[in-house]
């Protein structure tokens, strides 16, 4: 169901991941995405794979929670996989009919593609996992403050990505009670082919877009109504200060992630 998927929720807790600094959890998350695509090997994906259930660990959150954030990608992940697999290469062919061969290269891959793509997508899933969405507004502002002495609307720019992660679960919250109603008026999204199918999600786009524009609608009046002017004289609860947590978790991170790169250059 849409409610299992856990991409833009926030789990409390009181971990390691969840004390750091936001902008410590952004930056990480930055060079670890930037990082993935200097690993030049699909062997080397196995130990920053399992540096990554290891920060999973740290975080106290359960892992088939973390893993529902791939939910929403599996079909691009399927497609991604046959697609690199169909597009054949060198190498021992493995199987051959009419005109599909797959070889070991097109395999190998095909495997390193969706491999990168789901690191990608945990990584930055375990940021939002533990970050509440105004820590996450905060950081990103920040990180992007000294932009602001070329006018740039580092303030605006933030709020808008975080409102946009935070609407995620309730758009999909909602989807899922308007799937419900339509289901109990007798709507079939199950059967028939694909034209039938998608004429069958009408019923649900149209109140999903009609209640997304209202609450987007509310938001502005409760933001107006509360006197919201952007960034400018803007005070926080919570004051973000860098601790020797967050120097010694960089520390760890970047040794860890640098170390798995150049071990990858020099065997592979």
């Amino acid at each position: 169901m849409l409610k299992d998927i856990t991409l833009g929720k926030y789990f409390p807790g009181d971990s390691v991941i969840h004390r750091l600094d936001p902008r410590t959890k952004i930056l990480l998350t930055i060079f670890f995405m930037v990082g993935i695509f200097f690993v030049n090997s699909i062997w080397m994906y196995i130990p920053l794979a399992a540096f990554m259930l290891f920060v999973i660990g740290m975080t106290k959150i359960p892992i088939k929670s973390v893993l529902l954030s791939l939910k929403p990608l599996t079909f691009i992940i399927i497609l991604m996989f046959v697609l690199n697999v169909l597009m054949g290469g060198n190498g021992k062919v493995l199987v051959s009919f009419w005109i599909i061969r797959i070889t070991q290269e097109s395999l190998l891959r095909a495997s390193f593609v969706v491999i990168r793509l789901v690191l990608l997508v945990l990584g930055t899933s375990l940021m939002t996992l533990t970050t509440t969405p105004i820590m996450l507004t905060d950081g990103l502002e920040s990180i992007l403050s000294p932009l602001k002495v070329v006018k740039f609307p580092a303030h605006e720019l933030a709020m808008m990505m975080t409102i946009a992660l935070r609407f995620i679960p309730t758009l999909l919250d909602e989807t899922d009670r308007i799937m419900k109603a339509q289901l109990a008026r007798g709507a079939d999204f199950e059967t028939g082919g694909l034209i039938k199918k998608a004429k069958a999600m009408i019923p649900i786009l149209i109140p999903l877009f009609v209640s997304s524009f209202k609450r987007a609608d509310e938001l502005a009046l409760a933001m107006d109504s509360r006197c919201y002017n952007g960034g400018k004289g803007r005070t926080r609860m919570k004051v973000m200060r860098f601790t020797l947590l967050d120097l010694y978790s960089t520390l760890i991170f970047v040794i860890a992630v640098v170390g798995i790169i150049i071990l990858g250059r020099v065997f592979f």
